[in-house]
């Protein structure tokens, strides 16, 4: 008997019953779970922002563009693992299925280790190359550090969550987020206001409780009799399997990192007006991250759907998932951003009591938000793609909008037309408005050639 039809299953097969209903019940625990990831930095820079001091934020906000670069590359691997599995799973091939687990999860052992080793020896040139201003290199240095010595449990989670998502099981992965951003928040608060150890007691809470959730999605893929069970003797790299992933993952990859790079030369030219506005645009991108959970998910709702679907030859049904997933997110984060706009001022008071720094942090929602609705079709048809089996298209539109276009922008703007933070801020809805263009443009033009 299929793994499939056992009632006792944990997956989600996404190839039959109603597609908005299988889209938002696939999404809304991923969601939940996106809250409660993001809830690890967000309450790093809530903690430091109040207890520590605005250079002590201001480091942390600098950071971020520099992990991402690493993290994102991994994600994009991730990817690739994801419309792998979930093609096979939707086709019913379990043995595959079951091969690509292994391979997976043996060469995310080996990015463990080589990214760790990676983000250890380069935190003080990276720095560097952002220009981070004197009063906030040592603190930056510190956390970065310690963030990438204990990197390896982020990765193994987002990888044991990608394979739950490939099947279907966006549920435990969401518990598990729970436990470890409460442990977080506690050990935040014990480390920094009861120890009194500044920003390094904030970066080893991080890492411990991203150590916790990596353990626990471990014995949950060993422990588990489900088809997507992890079996230790059977971990190998299979040569095919691994290309294939590559094939889908590294365009993916290579676009985030390209683009994380491109927002580390952002990131330089916002250092440009100071601590205060450095904090600002922090404050800023944890509140623009949150907006931008809802079409995150739907992303990756639709990564799984339509690859689930293209795995078992139903090409219709993965056009009309991409649509309905289009429409959720646009529909869900448009309410969000009105909700963030109205209350700006005193959502950015929750991470700093600085009235400069809240004044840039209101600036730069009130200019950037409703933009984001933008990037609700970017992020979605770009999942939609790579569960097709397309990843390059994507990666080129990406690159081309979020990189070059607004580098030029961003050049012009601040040499000849008017360097303020308001205007290189806008950079952010410049990219996204030029992406959105294109990316239709080719989706349009992939779909029919396909058909």
């Amino acid at each position: 008997m299929s793994a499939l039809s056992n009632k006792k299953t944990t997956t989600r097969d996404m190839t039959q019953g109603s597609i908005p209903k299988q889209i938002l019940l696939f999404s809304i625990p991923l969601m939940l779970g996106n809250i409660f990831q993001m809830l690890y930095n967000t309450v790093d820079s809530i903690v430091v922002g109040n207890f520590v001091g605005t250079q002590a934020l201001a480091a942390v906000g600098s950071t971020t563009m520099i992990v991402n670069m690493l993290v994102f590359f991994f994600n994009g691997f991730s990817i690739g693992a994801c419309v792998v599995i979930g093609q096979h799973f939707g086709a019913r091939n379990m043995e595959k299925l079951h091969d690509a687990v292994e391979t997976t999860m043996a060469m995310t052992f080996i990015f463990c280790v080589l990214f760790s080793i990676i983000g250890v020896l380069g935190v003080k040139p990276m720095l560097h190359f952002m220009s981070v201003p004197d009063d906030v290199f040592e603190d930056a240095t510190t956390y970065l550090r310690i963030y990438f010595m204990g990197l390896s449990g982020l990765l193994i989670y987002n990888m044991g969550s990608g394979i739950l998502r490939a099947v279907g099981d966006t549920t435990r992965p969401l518990v598990f987020l729970i436990i470890t951003s409460i442990l977080n928040t506690l050990l935040d608060l014990l480390f920094v206001i009861v120890f009194h150890m500044g920003i390094e007691g904030v970066a080893y809470a991080t890492i411990i409780a991203q150590a916790v959730s990596a353990v626990l999605v471990l014995m949950l893929l060993t422990r588990t009799q489900d088809i997507y069970r992890l079996s230790w003797k059977d971990l190998k790299l299979d040569g095919g399997i691994l290309k294939r992933i590559f094939g889908l993952g590294l365009p993916a990859g290579i676009q985030s990192v390209i683009t994380a790079f491109s927002n580390v030369f952002v990131q330089a030219y916002i250092n440009y007006f100071g601590s205060a506005c450095m904090a600002g645009w922090s404050c800023y991108n944890k509140l623009d991250s949150f907006i931008m959970l809802p079409l995150q998910s739907m992303a990756m709702a639709a990564t799984t759907f339509v690859s689930q679907n293209i795995g078992a030859k139903q090409k219709e049904r993965a056009d009309k998932g991409t649509r309905t997933a289009i429409l959720m997110s646009v529909l869900i984060t448009g309410v969000i951003a009105l909700f963030i706009y109205i209350f700006a001022r005193p959502a950015i008071g929750l991470f700093s009591k600085d009235s400069k720094v809240i004044d840039f942090g209101v600036l730069f929602i009130h200019a950037n938000t409703f933009f984001l609705l933008a990037n609700c079709v970017n992020h979605v048809l770009a999942g939609a793609l790579r569960g097709r089996g397309d990843s390059r298209g994507p990666m080129i539109i990406m690159i081309v909008g979020f990189v070059v276009i607004r580098q030029i922008y961003l050049f012009i703007m601040s040499h000849f037309i008017s360097n303020t933070a308001l205007w290189i801020g806008f950079g952010y809805p410049v990219g996204w408005m030029a992406t959105c263009i294109m990316e239709v443009s080719y989706y349009l033009f992939f779909v029919r050639k396909r058909k």
